[in-house]
């Protein structure tokens, strides 16, 4: 078959990113100081769990004692549901909130940046579903992660799961980018081991989607309309230090959850992840887990890391140079090896990341009924923001067939 041509060859760079971000432990002090200039109503999304630690306590405290008032909305659920945000519109709607901070996984920043949009403009968060229908900033908001891994407190969409639905969609504009990022490795040391390993496959995904994306190369009005718009000079560049660290972070953050370096490697990892999908985003191993996830309530990270390897396998065809330099970014390509031999040597190192962190190396082992290969097929192809962005055009038969060596555990080449 004919490949497409997804080289970048005109040099395209496009970031979207926040004013501000501080990146290193104990940063976290930094954010009395980045909200005074915004506001003295303060509210704080984040989780029960969160919520009760020492470090909320001291992020809480400190803002406090600038003489902000600070509201807390401490229930923020995994894969925020619609239902949580009407909840916090319920309580905070009237409260004259100036500015939103998240701190917390990927929910919790996901919900402060639509919780500064609906507490704004007092619109239901489902009129806002797609691409660019915000017509402007809400209020402004920082982001503070304690994962290493979504993303999410860099990049200007959040995920919402609508039961109406019966699916995940996003809400995705340039003006949900936060004003301020303030990651702190040191909040990640108390992250469970279930949540370290899904969030570090997330982030590995993230990267190598990035990567292997297709180079739209598209024009002005192409890019003042759309959010992903492919691969580019800049992308690249963040994606290939990411990588470089998740190659030994992941295992050293397992072997010792406690290695605060390891920890600091992997969120430095996560954030140029970021960064990446900002503009370039993710695409088949995304579009594909998705109604999985629904299907069987597995981990977003571990689904999509399940179907890595067999993602990758797939494009390889598609995109050999791509995957042969995720070789030398890991520092295992051979210079008498082809780009063929190199980029396998790649998705091979990728499947041994994953499987120190747990991740299932089939797909059987996530729940998924073989029974449901053409609905999963069906409602991934609708997807059609992530799947653009695929190197090797996806179809439902192509996705049938990658689910069912994904059930099979097989790991054989694909020969076209």
């Amino acid at each position: 078959m004919t490949m497409p041509d997804i080289s970048n060859r005109i040099g395209l760079g496009l970031l979207r990113q926040p004013k501000t971000v501080v990146f290193g432990p104990g940063k976290r002090d930094q954010i009395p100081l980045l909200v005074a200039p915004l506001g003295s109503r303060v509210l704080i999304c984040t989780d029960a769990r969160m919520a009760t630690t020492v470090e909320f306590a001291g992020i809480r405290s400190a803002i406090e004692a600038t003489g902000a008032t600070v509201a807390v909305f401490d229930q923020v659920e995994p894969d925020l549901p619609r239902t949580n945000v009407v909840e916090l519109v319920a309580a905070f709607g009237d409260a004259g909130i100036e500015v939103v901070i998240g701190i917390g996984g990927g929910s919790c920043l996901d919900m402060a940046k639509v919780a500064a949009l609906v507490l704004h403009t007092g619109r239901d968060i489902s009129e806002y579903y797609g691409e660019n229908l915000v017509e402007a900033p809400g209020l402004p908001v920082i982001t503070v992660p304690t994962t290493g891994g979504t993303g999410a407190e860099v990049t200007c969409i959040s995920v919402v799961f609508d039961a109406d639905r019966g699916m995940k969609v996003g809400v995705a504009s340039e003006h949900l980018e936060p004003v301020a990022a303030v990651i702190d490795p040191e909040l990640t040391v108390s992250c469970p081991p279930g949540l370290t390993a899904a969030t570090g496959a997330d982030a590995l995904s993230h990267l190598i989607e990035s990567f292997t994306d297709r180079a739209k190369n598209p024009g002005a009005d192409d890019i003042a309309r759309h959010l992903y718009v492919g691969k580019n000079v800049l992308t690249d560049i963040f994606c290939r230090t990411g990588l470089e660290l998740l190659n030994t972070s992941l295992e050293r953050v397992v072997a010792d959850p406690s290695n605060l370096a390891a920890r600091a490697d992997t969120m430095l990892a996560s954030f140029c992840a970021g960064m990446a999908i900002n503009t370039a985003g993710t695409a088949g191993a995304h579009a594909i887990q998705s109604p999985i996830g629904n299907l069987t309530h597995t981990a977003h990270g571990i689904g999509v890391g399940a179907l890595l390897p067999y993602v990758m396998r797939f494009n390889l065809p598609a995109n050999v140079s791509a995957f042969a330099d995720i070789a030398a970014a890991f520092g295992i390509a051979d210079p008498q090896a082809t780009a063929l031999d190199n980029a396998r040597a790649a998705i091979v190192r990728v499947e041994a990341l994953l499987a120190a962190l747990g991740v299932p190396t089939n797909l059987k082992d996530l729940g998924l009924d073989p029974a449901d290969f053409g609905y999963v097929a069906d409602q991934a192809m609708l997807a059609t923001r992530l799947t653009a962005n695929n190197p090797r055009e996806l179809t439902r038969e192509a996705i049938v067939g990658i689910l069912e060596r994904g059930y099979a555990d097989d790991h054989t080449w694909w020969e076209n």
